[in-house]
């Protein structure tokens, strides 16, 4: 039996073609995989905590494509950081942005990889009480939900070591405080573990994983750490 075809849903103010490494690597696995076409400047209408109906809307367009392509009626979908919490939207039965998105019906596993899943960040939290109050947890039962966190860094308001390890230090409790509450949690540097899983999900946390590989770092699309949570894709 062949795999179902897999979508990959950027994250915040991130394009596609930074996610064609990791694409590259899922097809290597023997997973068809395409990215949702988003640019940085698909982001714009967004900003300001503004809805982000534009995304679901190419995520949406994309994965009927992908279903067209493939001749499936069901995908997996791989987001990352922010787009965890928007497919969480997109998979509902509650009118958003004008629209019911009802992605339940279409999407098989959602694998979530670093995502912020709770947020006290003035910005974001009111797209995020509107997931976590319609659907909290691993809310629908059809859908199979992997929740990734990277645990590498651990917050610290005054940093150690380092000029570089006292700025990621501090870096790091600043984010994990915005989005749990917290800042000396561990975590993937940018968001910490206990936000990034989900109650009624399967829970990952990998060692030695940043939330982005800029600067040649291990993330959770190094060809290595892809291995471990791409098992769950069959």
């Amino acid at each position: 039996m062949n795999p179902l075809p897999t979508v990959i849903l950027p994250g915040y103010l991130a394009g596609a073609l930074e996610y064609e490494p990791l694409r590259q690597t899922l097809e290597g696995l023997g997973f068809p995989t395409r990215v949702v076409p988003l640019r940085v400047r698909s982001w714009l209408p967004t900003l300001g905590g503004r809805p982000i109906t534009p995304i679901l809307k190419v995520l949406h367009t994309t994965l009927q494509q992908t279903l067209q392509e493939f001749g499936t009626d069901r995908v997996n979908l791989v987001a990352h950081s922010a787009g965890g919490w928007i497919a969480r939207i997109y998979l509902g039965s509650v009118p958003y942005g004008g629209q019911v998105w009802q992605g339940r019906d279409r999407v098989a596993t959602l694998i979530s990889l670093g995502s912020p899943h709770t947020s006290r960040e003035r910005w974001t939290k009111r797209n995020l009480d509107f997931v976590n109050n319609h659907y909290p947890g691993a809310f629908w039962p059809q859908v199979n939900y992997v929740c990734v966190a990277g645990k590498v860094i651990q917050g610290q308001r005054w940093g150690l070591g380092s000029l570089r390890e006292s700025y990621l230090t501090w870096l790091a409790y600043n984010s994990y405080q915005l989005t749990a509450g917290k800042g000396e949690l561990w975590g993937d540097g940018i968001i910490p573990i206990e936000a990034a899983h989900l109650q009624g999900a399967t829970n990952l946390t990998l060692p030695d994983c940043y939330h982005s590989g800029r600067g040649g770092r291990r993330w959770y699309g190094t060809p290595e750490v892809v291995e471990e949570w791409a098992q769950y894709l069959l």
